[in-house]
């Protein structure tokens, strides 16, 4: 993630900020320019820059989500990029369920952000009807609510928005890490899959090779998981434990630690303690650019782990990267890589093509 400046007095920004603490600006970020512009009543400014803000104003879910996106200005006030691909949420009456899912949607803009980054074809609902992307966010007080994926559906149960219901739930399933943004970069992978690989039989082939059979039984494989949990020597071959459970699951996990990879390599290089080379805006392109990623990313995360020590922190990334699982992840890589450079990938991918 960027270091955000307030355009106005240039005082660094949050991702979350709507408002900036120096000049008291109003603030909203545009995912056109990928940068914060400020705005004022009538959604008109002085103080655009590349992007005029006088054309757009805050996303319709402002108080609902706590969004802090821009949209085109139009007679009706419209949802944002992010916010328009929630399918479901809470009733407005549900305070308790409104208040998690605010803090579910504040994870998936950061998602969203990385997806635009990377170059990934977003394709919602509103273009394939069957299997484009859609985000059911719902409360598991009333309800029983399975977060999971399903032909681009993505559910979230908000109860994993509660800090001490997440740990509790980490430490029964003797998970090293566990929060809402990883939930969401794990269920993406599997619809980038489908995106992806899916629809591309060279990709499919070396899928299999590496991760297995992704059309084997998956209720076999997860009875089989929590029944009697990972193999003897999982360590070697996969990024987690649950990664063992089923094919789509390691691709899903390794796909997840590729954008924890990516983005937190971004946000180190724009506070200055990882090379410039990590950002998003330097392509890391060709069969090294996987091998530039990762000479960058262990020394990186191996200080971070230290310096949460020295707090008193358990380490921030509490994975090792065996041979194996750097030979999964240099695949996604290399499939990111091509598809997004190639026009006719893209659009393929995109459906268009």
């Amino acid at each position: 993630m960027r270091d955000f400046i307030c355009p106005n007095c240039g005082q660094h920004l949050a991702f979350e900020n709507s408002v900036c603490l120096s000049c008291k600006s109003k603030l909203g970020f545009s995912l056109e320019a990928m940068a914060f512009l400020v705005i004022a009543e009538g959604a008109e400014s002085e103080h655009g820059g590349a992007v005029d803000a006088s054309e757009y104003q805050l996303c319709a879910n402002l108080h609902a989500a706590e969004c802090n996106w821009l949209v085109k200005v139009a007679p009706v006030r419209q949802l944002c990029v992010s916010c328009a691909l929630t399918r479901t949420r809470p009733n407005d009456a549900d305070k308790t369920a409104m208040a998690a899912f605010a803090v579910a949607e504040m994870a998936k803009r950061r998602l969203i952000v990385e997806l635009v980054d990377l170059k990934l074809p977003i394709v919602g609902r509103d273009e394939d009807p069957d299997f484009g992307l859609a985000f059911d966010l719902l409360s598991s007080e009333n309800e029983k609510v399975f977060t999971g994926h399903e032909n681009g559906v993505i559910t979230l149960d908000l109860a994993e928005g509660d800090d001490v219901h997440r740990e509790q739930l980490r430490v029964a399933m003797s998970e090293p890490y566990r929060t809402l943004l990883g939930h969401f970069r794990h269920e993406i992978g599997h619809y980038y899959y489908y995106r992806l690989v899916g629809a591309a039989p060279a990709y499919q082939e070396r899928a299999q090779e590496l991760f297995g059979d992704a059309e084997a039984d998956y209720q076999a494989a997860l009875d089989r998981h929590y029944s009697e949990g990972a193999p003897p020597g999982w360590e070697r071959d996969y990024v987690s434990s649950y990664a063992t459970m089923h094919p789509a699951e390691d691709w899903a996990e390794t796909f997840a630690h590729y954008l924890h990879i990516r983005d937190t390599l971004d946000t180190a290089a724009a506070f200055s303690f990882a090379p410039a080379a990590a950002t998003f805006e330097r392509r890391n392109l060709g069969p090294s650019g996987f091998d530039s990623i990762i000479e960058m990313w262990l020394p990186l995360s191996w200080a971070l782990n230290m310096v949460n020590r020295s707090m008193g922190h358990d380490d921030l990334y509490p994975f090792v990267l065996p041979t194996k699982v750097l030979e999964k992840m240099r695949f996604i890589h290399t499939v990111i890589d091509e598809v997004t450079s190639d026009p006719a990938k893209l659009a393929a991918a995109s459906g268009s093509g």
